[in-house]
């Protein structure tokens, strides 16, 4: 089951995701005249903000609803749709930007192979994405409620440690200059429904082993498993621990 994408609940119930970002640009620090790849641009807020800066940016995705809106967000930018594990460009970078979007590649040494050959000799990498134990306790909690209705769940999601990643960068060519991965418990819009909301958006492929007749019971026991440890003060919050790196490609 493929990932499908509202792109307008994104950008009005999940815009944590790339308000998130927001600093990442600033570690990017991109320059005027710069050709920047803002790759998994969503909706394109960060890539707008990219183009403030004076850089020429361009901004693929997968999606074709999340480019539509970006189109809309950030006029006068060029957006392609392009696959993270397999895009290619006639062009090099000067640097590629990605945030909340590697997770979601688990042919990780075919991402940061396409990544290498976009970066002309001597570019950067700046990225951020789920790190090693993002999302734990919710994924614990889809596990202990699957098993209760007799049916199984497989995440979608590929959370490397630092060690594991930075093998990969350096593989490929990629000097890793920073890595880190710390928590960032980040608070959902809806406070009634803002787990269910999450798992709807982002956990398509996840819950494709719940048949649709028993979707919203399976909400109900994540909700109620999940709740001791992610609701907080009438709010529903997700466990994220992210993996944040800069990386910059070696000399020819």
């Amino acid at each position: 089951m493929s990932q499908s994408w509202d792109a307008g609940l994104y950008q009005s119930q999940h815009a944590f995701v790339w308000k998130a970002g927001e600093d990442l640009v600033a570690m990017l620090d991109p320059k005027p005249g710069e050709w920047v790849l803002d790759l998994g641009c969503g909706t394109g807020q960060l890539t707008a903000l990219i183009a403030r800066s004076g850089a020429r940016v361009v901004g693929a995705d997968h999606s074709a609803a999340m480019l539509e809106k970006a189109r809309a967000n950030a006029p006068g930018v060029e957006f392609v749709e392009a696959d993270a594990a397999s895009f290619r460009f006639d062009q090099q970078f000067d640097a590629v930007f990605s945030n909340a979007v590697l997770h979601w590649v688990k042919d990780a040494e075919d991402a940061v192979c396409a990544i290498a050959d976009a970066l002309r000799p001597g570019g950067r990498f700046v990225a951020e994405f789920g790190g090693f134990g993002n999302t734990r306790r919710v994924l614990e909690a889809v596990e202990r409620a699957s098993a209760r209705l007799g049916r199984t769940v497989e995440s979608p999601w590929y959370y490397p440690t630092i060690g594991e990643y930075a093998a990969i960068l350096e593989r490929r060519g990629l000097e890793p200059e920073l890595m880190m991965l710390f928590p960032r418990d980040s608070v959902l819009d809806d406070p009634e429904d803002g787990l269910r909301n999450w798992l709807r958006m982002f956990g398509a492929r996840l819950m494709a082993g719940i048949p649709a007749e028993e979707i919203e019971e399976f909400l109900r026991l994540v909700e109620d498993d999940a709740r001791p440890a992610l609701r907080r003060d009438g709010r529903w919050f997700i466990d994220y621990r992210r993996l944040r790196l800069k990386a910059r490609r070696l000399e020819d």
